[in-house]
């Protein structure tokens, strides 16, 4: 990047891998970004440190118990303290803010990116579920408000990245997925899992969350149904293909055959400093992939021992609000597993449940959006193998 004025950033989510990763780029480069606003929902004592290191405008404890300990270690600095769900909504509109970084995990990350819309601001999108959720109304909006939506996971950044000077429409999109650490379990040994089993991604550094979705393949279906209303596609131009070295992110095909992808470390900091330069590159000196290191393979999912995929292909079919029981069903899901409540092959079978309690004939709102996602926890929590 050239010639470019300091870009004021607001993290939604700071204390989370995609938003310390974030906070490494700015530390980095400083002459091009600055934290303007950091946000935490629960960890105020790292969102502490962060703001003493950054010295962020604002700095957003959602969880207000924690509110007076972030003001009192903030004390005699310049850094303003918010707190509650609602200050998350209100940071993003900040006049001084250039570039939202949503990085918040779940359905919590909803409301802020709406509002962030709502503000005209562009958006780095790194959570998948406001998209899983609502994208039949989130989309619309950003076109209406003018909004740009970049994406920050890795797939679709590898997507927005091959259709960059492309004039003709696209034949199909490749998602690639790593497989897990799973891919060569039986399915009895998948149901000896366990949650220190799950947590060690062979590629990935992620959050909790994420690793024993991508554990489930989970992730892979959440990232479909992202990338249908990124790229305004049907579900049948979706293909998932699992590449295990995790180098090539994603591909896409074009009405002629040919084929682009992109490739690159499997390290998250790439596609986030892609979206934080507003596409373009920002120079880094992490480590070069070298191409003759080893070779490639693919293979097709299994959806038999990993039907959580299967389960977002149905909740696509569906449409409606059956993405958002969908996703409300596997948050129980995970944060059960992750407490030692539930085994790993039971997540799938709770959220099949959950889902086909609803009827999806009905239109979507937010307000039904709400309705919604509130019913399938209840239901979720309740459950029984």
């Amino acid at each position: 990047m050239t010639n470019a004025k300091q870009r004021n950033i607001c993290i939604l989510g700071s204390t989370g891998s995609i938003g310390t990763q974030t906070l490494d780029i700015i530390r980095q480069n400083p002459e091009l970004f600055r934290a303007f606003a950091i946000t935490a929902g629960r960890n105020y004592k790292l969102l502490i440190e962060q703001a003493l290191e950054f010295r962020p405008r604002y700095a957003v404890i959602a969880e207000e118990a924690y509110y007076c300990d972030v003001v009192e270690a903030l004390a005699g600095t310049d850094v303003e303290v918010l707190a509650g769900d609602y200050a998350l909504e209100e940071v993003v509109a900040f006049p001084e803010v250039d570039l939202v970084i949503t990085a918040m995990v779940g359905y919590s990350g909803l409301r802020p990116t709406m509002a962030a819309i709502e503000a005209r601001k562009t958006i780095g999108l790194a959570n998948k579920e406001t998209l899983v959720v609502a994208g039949e109304l989130i989309m619309p909006m950003a076109r209406r408000y003018g909004v740009d939506i970049i994406p920050v996971d890795s797939e679709h950044s590898a997507i927005y990245q091959c259709l960059v000077g492309e004039k003709e429409p696209f034949e199909r999109l490749i998602l690639t997925a790593s497989g897990g650490p799973f891919r060569r379990h039986t399915a009895e040994e998948l149901a000896q899992v366990t949650v220190e089993q799950a947590l060690k991604h062979p590629n990935w550094s992620m959050g909790a969350k994420v690793t024993i979705d991508s554990a489930s393949l989970m992730n892979k279906g959440f990232e479909m149904m992202e990338a249908k209303w990124l790229f305004n596609c049907a579900p049948e131009d979706i293909d998932v293909v699992v590449h295990p070295q995790s180098i090539i992110h994603s591909m896409v095909q074009f009405r002629d055959g040919v084929i682009k992808a992109q490739l690159g470390q499997p390290d998250m900091r790439l596609p986030i400093g892609y979206a934080m330069g507003l596409t373009q590159r920002v120079p880094n000196d992490y480590p070069r992939y070298d191409i003759f290191s080893r070779d490639f393979t693919f293979e097709r999912p299994d959806l038999e021992r990993f039907p959580n995929l299967a389960l977002a292909y149905r909740a696509m079919e569906l449409g409606g609000l059956a993405p958002c029981v969908l996703n409300a069903a596997n948050e129980v899901a995970v944060a059960s597993f992750l407490e030692g409540r539930m085994r790993f092959v039971d997540m799938p079978r709770m959220i099949e449940s959950v889902l086909s309690h609803f009827d999806y004939n009905e239109g979507i709102t937010t307000e039904l959006i709400t309705d919604y996602d509130a019913e399938a926890r209840c239901l979720a929590k309740v459950w029984k193998p």
